[in-house]
């Protein structure tokens, strides 16, 4: 009878203690052990969520969905073809529009997104959920992370900021919400959790997703992700169109990294001067590794960083600076986000033997970003460039040894366009001044004009000339 109510004692202190436990964790449990509401969640984060909507004026020729340069019509009848038949029909101006979310990081107006909710907007307009509109203007964007940071003149409406978490604590599994502006429905909460952690989908070179259930879709993009706490721990930015409950975002830390470079308009990456590949199995039994892991040394850019350390091709890097590196892919996101001019360790395997290198950083030679009034001017021409690194010059066919900034992308229907640049064109001088580099362009295009038209000095395959691009504004 005692050993009975010695065991009925444990068992009803048990259940007090289970019971106790629920109680504790009520957030979780409620009277009817059901998953509770997020409503306290939703209603405690919404308001540093914004709605973003997007104008862009493009300059075109009415008939441009057919003949324009993506269209296949253009390839069979060309400008010709609709001159003939339609006479010289005069360009217009078109507005389009687009939708994205944003959240607010700082009381004096500063706003995270994402860059392609932004990147060719020519109006930003951004609404809270009690329906106020401000007008917002660019500040710093990084295609590189798809990141962007937008500024509003705020009032004494203005929302507190959302609270920035630390993604790198969140864990597979974890709950999470996202809250947006999907297909232009206003403040949509939806809710899931964390489904895998350091997702490669191949939107760019630091690629470093958090896969969430949480339904995302268009509209969503540049939206927070919260925790149970209430705390960023993402931004949302992709789906998988065909899939359904996968949704992709940019962890919180990598914007947090980000964010003092975005505030000034350019983002400086470290650079190492190598070209990496991943240690595939074969590649392991072929240097006589235990495991594939390591970034392997493919190529040694010539006085670069890693150059002037004394690495060599084949040597594996498996450290930098204490941290161990299992891809190619972990090594760019390392090295990207380390401080040009750092000395830092690098551990690498040569011929089998482990040996330890102090290099110092470089600058990547290519910007990683197109922020600030003078890029955003030469949008408005409707050209995009970048500096012309030994890669991208052996991509287009130029020597290593030209000097000048390549024309990346030109804009239909703009003054580059009327002007007929092309992209590959390399540009040698602005206004009859050289330039060399993005910098020169930037310092030229500074001091230029809208109301004046550019003096281009372009080359083209073997020949050399000048190009007029036509002013952005007539003068009074």
């Amino acid at each position: 009878m005692r050993r009975f109510s010695t065991f009925g004692a444990i068992f009803l202190l048990s259940i007090c203690f289970v019971m106790l436990s629920a109680l504790t964790h009520g957030a979780w449990l409620n009277n009817k052990n059901q998953f509770p509401s997020f409503a306290e969640l939703a209603e405690k984060v919404k308001h540093s969520v914004v709605n973003i909507s997007t104008t862009k004026v493009i300059k075109g020729h009415p008939l441009e969905p057919f003949w324009g340069p993506d269209s296949p019509f253009k390839d069979f009848f060309g400008d010709e073809f609709f001159k003939r038949f339609f006479g010289d029909v005069p360009t217009r101006k078109f507005k389009t529009h687009s939708l994205g979310s944003g959240f607010v990081i700082s009381k004096d107006g500063y706003i995270l997104t994402n860059n392609h909710v932004v990147e060719k907007a020519d109006e930003i307009k951004i609404k809270l959920d009690n329906g106020k509109e401000y007008e917002a203007h660019i500040v710093g964007r990084d295609p590189k992370t798809d990141l962007a940071l937008i500024k509003v003149k705020p009032d004494a409406d203005f929302p507190d900021p959302a609270v920035l978490g630390d993604s790198d604590k969140i864990r597979v599994g974890d709950w999470v919400i996202a809250v947006g502006n999907p297909f232009g429905l206003g403040h949509t909460v939806t809710a899931g959790i964390i489904s895998a952690k350091g997702r490669i989908i191949g939107a760019g070179p630091y690629d470093d997703f958090l896969q969430t259930d949480a339904a995302i879709n268009p509209g969503n993009s540049g939206g927070p992700l919260f925790n149970i706490n209430g705390e960023v721990v993402g931004i949302n930015t992709a789906i998988v169109a065909r899939g359904q409950g996968i949704g992709f975002a940019i962890p919180i830390n990598m914007a947090k990294e980000l964010l003092p470079q975005l505030k000034k308009g350019e983002i400086i990456r470290g650079w190492l001067g190598v070209l990496i590949q991943d240690v595939t199995p074969e590649l392991a039994k072929s240097f006589g590794l235990k495991e594939a892991k390591g970034a392997l040394v493919a190529d040694i850019v010539a006085d670069g960083p890693a150059d002037k350390a004394g690495l060599k091709r084949g040597d594996i890097i498996v450290g930098f600076n204490g941290k161990e590196v299992s891809d190619s892919h972990a090594l760019s996101r390392i090295v990207a986000a380390t401080r040009p001019g750092t000395t830092v360790k690098i551990k690498i395997l040569r011929d089998g033997k482990e040996r330890t290198v102090k290099v110092k950083i470089g600058k990547m030679p290519e910007e990683g970003v197109a922020t600030g009034e003078v890029t955003e001017k030469a949008k408005k021409w409707g050209m995009s460039v970048q500096n012309l690194t030994p890669e991208i010059a052996k991509e287009f066919g130029w020597s290593e040894d030209e000097k000048g900034v390549l024309i990346t992308n030109v804009e239909p229907g703009t003054p580059a366009w009327e002007a007929k640049l092309r992209k590959g064109d390399l540009i040698k001088e602005v206004n009859r001044h050289k330039v060399q580099n993005v910098r020169d362009f930037k310092r030229v295009l500074r001091k230029a004009k809208e109301t004046e038209s550019l003096l281009l000095l372009v080359k083209r395959g073997k020949h050399t000339f000048y190009v007029v691009v036509p002013a952005l504004k007539e003068k009074d």
